[in-house]
């Protein structure tokens, strides 16, 4: 069974049981070779070429327009690139002859809006797509919303209705929907989207918290250079639809590029140059 479970789940027998698979999570390579978009005489994407590696917070940076959020639906195969190949654990997303070892992964999105039922309680919606696809008995599912909402810092919550909920708890909520699904690959499209500096701040360790309890590759798109500075073990700088730099945090502080200086030393939060 591949751990993509769409459509079709079998019904579960057991409160307590789980569909072969969903358990099991590890970090996932992905490689972006010669990838190019355009969208009518626009070239978006330009001949992009990328390693991340497994179990690595990779984070993709630059300011708005550079591509960086379409970047990130290549890989979520959300859209269909010119020219190229995304493949993930070695495998092309986009080759058909090898379906099922290409989908032996689960990945989830964090998006922009946190995208939550408005309809629905706090423990609706982490719950929703493992109930939609009978992943697990009633008593597990359960138990995985209560294990979720505490790593992300909102235990005894579940009741909260999504009106209720500041902008910080809903991108905490989404996130604990994402990991309700075990992923291997976790993407984040600019998280720091709409939070002040202390709600910012509060989802950073959220989110590096997770680096300890959770095995996972996570990619996480944002203009927000602190916050990818704080997390990340890598990070790419995006210009004009090019990947111009990627290095450690420090190598990118430090680097001698004028489009990557000019990004770090002009942005609203950005770091004040080092004394020698």
């Amino acid at each position: 069974m591949t751990k993509l479970a769409h459509g079709f789940a079998p019904s579960i027998i057991g409160d307590d049981v789980c569909q072969i698979g969903y358990e099991g999570s590890e970090g996932v390579g992905i490689e972006i070779r010669g990838l190019n978009k355009s969208f009518g005489d626009n070239h978006v994407l330009k001949d992009i070429n990328l390693k991340i590696k497994p179990g690595e917070t990779f984070s993709i940076i630059g300011p708005s327009g550079t591509g960086k959020s379409l970047l990130l639906k290549h890989i979520v195969k959300l859209v269909d690139s010119d020219s190229g190949q995304v493949l993930i654990n070695g495998h092309d997303i986009n080759e058909t002859k090898d379906i099922n070892a290409n989908r032996n992964f689960r990945y989830s999105m964090v998006f922009q809006s946190s995208a939550l039922f408005n309809s629905l309680t706090v423990e609706e919606n982490v719950g929703l797509w493992l109930r939609e696809k009978r992943i697990c008995g009633e008593g597990r599912i359960r138990q995985i919303i209560k294990e979720n909402l505490q790593r992300v810092g909102l235990a005894g919550k579940e009741d909260l209705q999504t009106a209720e909920l500041s902008g910080g708890m809903k991108k905490r909520v989404a996130i604990a929907r994402s990991l309700a699904m075990n992923p291997d690959l976790i993407l984040y499209d600019e998280p720091t989207a709409e939070l002040d500096p202390v709600a910012s701040d509060d989802l950073a360790k959220v989110i590096m918290s997770l680096k300890e309890k959770v095995s996972l590759t996570t990619i996480i798109v944002s203009h927000d250079l602190n916050f990818a500075l704080y997390l990340s073990d890598r990070v790419a700088m995006m210009h004009d639809g090019e990947i111009v730099a990627i290095g450690t945090p420090e190598e990118i502080k430090k680097s001698q590029n004028p489009i990557v200086r000019n990004f770090i030393y002009t942005t609203t939060k950005g770091i004040q140059e080092e004394k020698e």
